[in-house]
């Protein structure tokens, strides 16, 4: 098959929310590019194809999942992912710290083990809320 096609699948497989497809926020003409990362459409797919779950892209293919139901979500040159071209998105566990992305005003991070937010910590679950 040419690069065209396997494109044109992917995104056919995106738009039937199979996968997740991110491109870089530079990247205006999202269907002629390569995507940056893939993921699976929801976490109860990851399971389907492993008993072993690399617990960070769970985290980011939850957030990717219920962010993309409401939201354009888009790949960052800084940070996990860029909401509607304003809000950067950094995910992990409790330990999770802004390091990364400190010096951006519209950051926040989405935090896993959590049950209540402060600042610009917001606990992973509540974004299971927008779907």
């Amino acid at each position: 098959t040419t690069r065209n096609t396997l494109l044109s699948l992917l995104y056919k497989l995106d738009e039937a929310e199979i996968l997740n497809l991110l491109t870089t926020e530079l990247k205006n003409y999202k269907r002629l590019v390569n995507p940056e990362k893939i993921y699976l459409g929801n976490t109860n797919l990851m399971y389907a194809f492993s008993p072993k779950i690399n617990i960070g892209t769970m985290r980011e293919t939850f957030f990717i999942n219920q962010m993309s139901a409401v939201s354009s979500v888009q790949m960052p040159t800084k940070g996990d992912f860029l909401v509607d071209g304003d809000y950067l998105f950094e995910i992990g566990g409790d330990n999770k710290n802004f390091e990364q992305i400190a010096d951006i005003p519209t950051s926040y991070l989405g935090i896993d083990g959590i049950e209540t937010g402060y600042g610009n910590r917001i606990p992973l679950w509540m974004f299971g809320l927008l779907y």
